[in-house]
């Protein structure tokens, strides 16, 4: 898939990969345990309004990577397609919420959840 996400004892690590990282100028993303609030499986994520994108790729219906910005709140996405997202919150970040096309999402979130800080 779009996206390698790890988790460590305290970190969550989101990586973009192949021409991900380049339409979302994004190499790789690093957020402590504590900051990550927990995840959810959004099968409709892709449908929603993303916002304003700054910077990254937007082509409606088929791909969505990078930041957006909705009523003050940024959010990066790694999307690709109408497939099931995982949406994960964090606070204490520079985004509110990461949306992300994952090869196993809801086993992901299960895991999220798991070791979630729940700040």
């Amino acid at each position: 898939m779009s996206t390698s996400v790890t988790i460590t004892d305290s970190t969550l690590r989101i990586e973009p990969r192949g021409l991900d990282r380049f339409w979302s100028l994004t190499r790789a993303m690093e957020f402590p345990l504590s900051h990550v609030r927990g995840a959810t499986f959004d099968p409709g994520a892709s449908r929603e309004f993303k916002g304003l994108r700054n910077p990254g790729l937007a082509v409606p219906g088929y791909k969505w990577s990078g930041t957006f910005i909705r009523e003050g709140e940024r959010s990066f996405w790694n999307v690709t397609g109408h497939g099931p997202a995982v949406v994960i919150e964090l606070a204490d970040e520079e985004f509110a919420r990461l949306y992300l096309t994952v090869a196993e999402p809801r086993a992901l979130v299960d895991a999220i959840n798991a070791v979630a800080g729940g700040v």
